[in-house]
């Protein structure tokens, strides 16, 4: 007796239909436009894991070191060497923390988000003359229709 409830066969299903070659398809296509347009403005000397950390602290605010090791999955000297060459950059400036004495809450400095802003609009006019140079108009409110539906999937 099967006592999966059937999900074996649902899964095999699931694997072999049509909307799964199209996850896969959009997975593998979201990764490669994403490689794109980060190629598009170049970095400077920054490496992936402190974009990442300058990322975190845009979307979540000021944090602490330990903090951002926990969410980035390192260890805090790690992070700390990390954070110490983006002050050093004048990319990320601490205060003392308003509750712990012990620790700095780390933000962006105006300079980072100067930075930050810069590397966004250089992607975004990549983006905007590549889909101009490649797409039709109406292939271009394809793109544009189809935001809305992207964003839906990533809604909680």
């Amino acid at each position: 007796m099967c006592h999966n409830g059937g999900m074996g066969k649902r899964n095999l299903d699931v694997a072999t239909s049509p909307l799964s070659a199209t996850a896969a398809e959009l997975r593998v296509l979201l990764g490669q436009l994403r490689r794109r347009l980060r190629e598009q403005a170049s970095q400077g000397d920054l490496t992936a894991s402190q974009i990442s950390v300058l990322g975190r602290i845009e979307r979540d605010g000021p944090t602490t070191v330990t903090a951002l090791a926990q969410i980035e999955g390192v260890r805090p000297q790690s992070m700390g060497a990390t954070v110490a060459t983006l002050q050093a950059a004048g990319f990320i400036a601490g205060t003392p923390h308003p509750t712990d004495g012990r620790q700095t809450l780390l933000s962006l400095t105006p300079a980072c988000h100067a930075w930050i802003k810069k590397h966004r609009a250089q992607r975004e006019d990549w983006l905007v003359h590549t889909m101009q140079a490649k797409l039709s108009l109406a292939e271009q409110k394809k793109v544009a229709d189809a935001i809305g539906l992207l964003k839906r999937l990533v809604e909680p």
